[in-house]
């Protein structure tokens, strides 16, 4: 925990002076520790992407001081993911702001259920389903998501299917407004979904009980924005930014909106 040098210099010369520790300083210095401290930002990935998605807001956050986790999200069930992430979040002290991008709003959404040390919800081009709602029935809640036709199935030999995004298809897909290099090297580094984490319908939704904040990206082709929008308002959003030409990418594209977003949730009392 960090303590402003003022207290601690306060504290200090009290020591010195008495020998003792009055009621009063001991509740200035907790306070002056408290005031320090920030909320750990805890980053959660979705489909077709991994930590690295979030390089260009984690450097943000950091420059302004926030510690970060970026969950590795494993993509493999809905319930069984949210578990996952649980622990991650429990392994963390103190008050925590999670963010949620594509599949890993829904994920958050389950994980952060009942936990009070989550102080804020930030959907960033994100599901955030209902009780019983699957991400791939929300993506076909309205017109216009193309994902379907982009995807290559790989039969996993257990009845289930992994998901990727076709390699020539996945700047136009998922990244259309990054670099094309960059969104090149996504395209292979991609991380495959498991098909039934996609229907898997979600459990008692966290954005009941805790805050939530919203960032939309408006030519985003794998959610429409029309459905990102119904699950903001729905939610009871503190705050909607739209980002009006962003890709499903955004996090990548426009990291600074990102960043400001999630800043804006920490430090909302």
């Amino acid at each position: 925990m960090r303590v402003r040098i003022s207290k601690v210099v306060a504290l200090a010369a009290a020591i010195v002076l008495t020998g003792t520790v009055s009621a009063a300083g001991a509740t200035a210095a907790a306070a002056g520790t408290h005031a320090a401290a920030k909320p750990t930002i805890v980053l959660v990935h979705g489909a077709f992407a991994d930590s690295s998605s979030w390089s260009g807001v984690i450097e943000r956050l950091q420059q302004r001081g926030y510690p970060v986790v970026a969950a590795a999200n494993p993509l493999r069930g809905l319930s069984s993911d949210a578990a996952y992430v649980r622990t991650v979040i429990n392994s963390v002290k103190g008050p925590i702001v999670l963010a949620g991008h594509s599949y890993g709003g829904a994920v958050m959404t389950n994980a952060a259920a009942g936990d009070p040390d989550v102080k804020a919800l930030v959907y960033i081009a994100a599901f955030a389903p209902a009780k019983g709602e699957s991400a791939l029935e929300l993506s076909n809640k309205f017109p216009g998501s193309t994902l379907g036709d982009t995807l290559a199935p790989v039969p996993l030999g257990d009845g289930s299917t992994d998901l990727f995004i076709r390699q020539d298809l996945f700047k136009q897909q998922f990244a259309a407004d990054a670099p094309k290099q960059q969104a090149a090297l996504m395209a292979v580094t991609q991380r495959p979904i498991r098909d039934a984490a996609l229907s898997e319908g979600s459990g008692e939704p966290a954005w009941k009980t805790i805050p939530s904040w919203f960032l939309l990206a408006g030519a985003d082709r794998n959610i429409p924005v029309q459905a990102q929008r119904w699950m903001a308002d729905r939610a009871g959003s503190r705050a909607t930014v739209e980002i009006r030409k962003a890709s499903h990418a955004v996090g990548v594209s426009n990291p600074r909106p990102v960043a400001d977003l999630i800043v804006r949730a920490a430090t909302a009392r």
